[in-house]
C-alpha cells in the first residue's frame, strides 16, 4: 500500500505522518482498532498517570478546585433487554478530585446477552478535561439471565480547565452512557467479559489500592481520546 511512497524516497518522518493520519482516521470508527493502535504505538490511551482516590488526602491539600456537579445519563438500545441506571443521578465533587460513581446493569431476559457501551461528555468544552478509568466502555460485556452488575467508574476533571477560556466557567458536566446489544451467539458469549464479576473485582481493587489510572489532558488534546 505504501510502496509508492517508499519508491519516491520520502523522508521517514513524512512517511510516518502519512501512516499516522491514515491510522487515526480508521481508529475513529473502530474502538478495537483504537485500543490495538494505542498499545502498539504508545499513542493515545496507552499513556496514563496514576492518581490517588483518597478524598480525605485531597481535602487536606490545596490540590482541588471549585465545586462541580457531574450528572449521569444512561440509555439502552431498544434491542437490549437490560436495565441500566446510575446509582445516583448526580454527584457534587471538586475540580481536581478523583471521584467514584457506580452504575447498575441488570439482564432482564432469560438468556445470556452481550452488550457494549459508548459514552459522551457534555458540554463539549469539558470533554478535553474530563477523564475516567475505562471500566466498561467499548468492551463486549456479558450478563447471565437475571444477573446484576454494579460497575465503578472513577472520573477526574483536570484543573487545567480553569485556564481555558471556554471551559473555566463550566460547573455542570453530564456523563452519558449508551449500551448496545451485540452478537450473543455461543462464540460471542464465550469471548465477552463477565460484567458482574469483572466489576466486582475492579471495585475491590479500587478499595485496596486507593488509586486509579487516568489519561493526561495533553494526550486528549492530541486526539488520542474519544470523549464525544
Amino acid at each position: 500500500m505504501f510502496s509508492w511512497l517508499r519508491s519516491k524516497k520520502l523522508p521517514s518522518i513524512i512517511l510516518s505522518l502519512a501512516m499516522l493520519a491514515l491510522m487515526t482516521t480508521g481508529v475513529a470508527y473502530s474502538p478495537s482498532l483504537y485500543r490495538w493502535f494505542c498499545s502498539a504505538t504508545g499513542y493515545g490511551g496507552s499513556v496514563t498517570v496514576k492518581r490517588s482516590t483518597d478524598g480525605d488526602a485531597y481535602a487536606r491539600s490545596d490540590a482541588i478546585g471549585p465545586e462541580i456537579t457531574v450528572r449521569f445519563d444512561t440509555n439502552i438500545s431498544p434491542s437490549l433487554n437490560w436495565e441500566f441506571k446510575p446509582e445516583v443521578s448526580f454527584i457534587k465533587t471538586h475540580i481536581g478530585l478523583p471521584t467514584t460513581a457506580y452504575f447498575i446493569a441488570k439482564n432482564l431476559s432469560n438468556e445470556t446477552i452481550v452488550g457494549r457501551a459508548t459514552y459522551n461528555v457534555t458540554p463539549e468544552a469539558a470533554g478535553y478535561y474530563f477523564t475516567k478509568t475505562q471500566c466498561f466502555c467499548f468492551t463486549e460485556e456479558k450478563l447471565k439471565p437475571g444477573e446484576t452488575a454494579r460497575m465503578p467508574v472513577v472520573f477526574y476533571v483536570d484543573p487545567e480547565m480553569l485556564t481555558d477560556a471556554t471551559g473555566k466557567s463550566i460547573r455542570t458536566i453530564t456523563l452519558s452512557y449508551t449500551f448496545f446489544r451485540q452478537e450473543s451467539d455461543k462464540p460471542a458469549v464465550a469471548a465477552a467479559r463477565p460484567l458482574a464479576a469483572a466489576s466486582k473485582a475492579e471495585a475491590e481493587r479500587l478499595k485496596q489500592t486507593r488509586e486509579a489510572e487516568f489519561e493526561p489532558v495533553e494526550v486528549k488534546r492530541s486526539g488520542g481520546a474519544d470523549f464525544r
